[in-house]
């Protein structure tokens, strides 16, 4: 049984409108326009192997040829300098925490697979990042960063970036961005018309 799905294009249709608010719609509309991006701050393999990473933690198989990129986020933020408003006190800055804990990843896929992270299978790329969430990971690159907090901060980051994007708010029929009149229909279960209703995917259901 699959689950229900929300029509395509909500989202996308509702950026056109007067219900969003053009500070709103330029950001999400440059994210759907995204370009091909070039890393500014991670060397070219290291970006490829969080392009990886990221593929492996949000799949996209409906979207084969143009997924949502997540890499361009991270890395434009280090490049940048900029926190991504916490982190624990024992993990070191950020852009010392990615390069070392990217680099760790392949150090675990070598000692597990005797391969690099990126040329794994997926079940065992997800092999792999199970281990360094569970802290399990082999690598000497963990006696210096937290596998199991690397991962932590890692995938909240990329779980941020994944849902800010339209096409994922689509996913799970999230309008909230379409504010600019305020929502009157507040109780359980109520929907303003601009909010979709999940569609089934097998009949009678």
């Amino acid at each position: 049984m699959t689950s229900p799905h929300y029509p395509d294009g909500t989202v996308r249709a509702l950026l056109a409108t007067e219900l969003v608010t053009e500070a709103t719609r330029t950001a999400l509309q440059e994210r759907l326009d995204a370009p091909a991006y070039e890393p500014q701050f991670l060397e070219p393999a290291t970006y490829d192997l969080l392009r990886a990473v990221a593929a492996c933690l949000f799949p996209q198989p409906d979207r084969p040829d143009a997924p949502i990129e997540l890499a361009p986020g991270v890395d434009q933020r280090l490049a940048a300098g900029r926190s991504d408003g916490w982190r624990y006190d024992i993990m070191p800055p950020d852009r010392e925490a990615y390069r070392m804990g990217l680099g760790g990843i392949n150090q675990t896929a070598q000692a597990v697979f005797q391969q690099e992270f990126r040329v794994l299978t997926s079940d065992e790329q997800a092999s792999v990042l199970q281990l360094v969430q569970e802290g399990k990971a082999p690598g000497e690159a963990w006696e210096t960063v937290p596998a199991e907090r690397f991962f932590e901060e890692m995938l909240a980051e990329l779980t941020e970036l994944y849902y800010a994007h339209p096409l994922a708010q689509e996913e799970i029929g999230y309008v909230g961005m379409a504010d600019a009149t305020g929502w009157t229909r507040l109780g359980l279960n109520e929907l303003e018309p601009r909010e979709p209703e999940a569609i089934s995917s097998q009949p009678g259901l």
